[in-house]
């Protein structure tokens, strides 16, 4: 059996553009992983099955698209540990697959290319081939496209998932963003992501990133006034994180909100 982790994610940015010809937005997001993860584990078996999660459907997708794209059976055990919370735009599912595709892409006698299989993890989501990736990257197009960007990683980070409040479907949650116009505005917005990312040099310099586009929470704004110099949703939600400098600031601070929901401490993760 082999095993790995499987770390969550945050959108450090995230602006959207219009829609493009095949339906999805136009975007540009920061990815930054973190060190709050699930664990992965992967085994021969004599047909495929996957544990640990009974809500998993896109794990069970990697392994079988894997197989057929390399022209075996799909005879693996895959068992999920979870630790991120399901539904909270840090990427789990994501970083599930992404860690399964690469563990069983090395038990193949003729493994992939590093290209097929970022190919292959972009058919599943998103979010995917980055998790193939190391370090930060902007993503681009659906967010899928990827720029390796060289970002300060000492920091700390509060993550909070406020009680009571679901995440909302992708379809919904970009229904809302056309109702009220999201997209004017994209080439400034871009623009200052741009400019923003050239002029990044520590970790303060983080907080001239643009506001995610698409969600927005009053706990942001909580943790600005707890010391964060960074605070936003993270992807679609409901996740809300905030940057600290200095660890004993992070922990007062979610010690603070603990009781507006669960809450994490984390720091920045450079590798899966």
């Amino acid at each position: 059996m082999i095993r790995a982790p499987a770390p969550a994610k945050l959108n450090l940015a995230l602006v959207v553009g219009p829609q493009r010809e095949h339906g999805k937005h136009e975007v540009a997001t920061v990815l930054q992983r973190i060190d709050l993860g699930d664990r992965v584990a992967l085994s021969p078996a004599p047909r495929l099955m996957v544990e640990g999660y009974a809500g998993d459907t896109i794990v069970r997708q990697a392994l079988e698209q894997l197989a057929a794209a390399a022209g075996v059976a799909p005879r693996w055990r895959a068992v999920i540990t979870k630790r991120i919370p399901i539904a909270a735009g840090l990427g789990g599912g994501s970083s599930d697959a992404a860690t399964v595709l690469r563990l069983a892409n090395e038990t193949l006698d003729q493994p992939l290319a590093a290209a097929a299989l970022s190919t292959l993890a972009a058919r599943l989501g998103a979010d995917v081939p980055f998790f193939l990736e190391s370090g930060p990257q902007l993503g681009r197009g659906d967010g899928s496209e990827l720029t390796p960007l060289q970002l300060p990683q000492d920091y700390w980070i509060v993550l909070v998932l406020p009680h009571g409040v679901a995440k909302e479907s992708t379809a919904t949650v970009y229904r809302r963003f056309e109702e009220r116009d999201g997209a004017q505005g994209w080439t400034s917005r871009l623009e200052t992501l741009e400019g923003a990312l050239a002029r990044i040099i520590r970790p303060r310099d983080l907080a001239a990133l643009p506001a995610n586009d698409l969600a927005a929470s009053p706990l942001a704004a909580e943790l600005v006034r707890l010391g964060a110099f960074r605070a936003d949703v993270t992807g679609a939600g409901p996740a809300v994180y905030g940057l600290f400098r200095h660890r004993r600031q992070a922990e007062a601070a979610q010690a603070a909100v603990r009781a507006a929901g669960r809450t994490w401490l984390a720091v920045p993760a450079w590798y899966g």
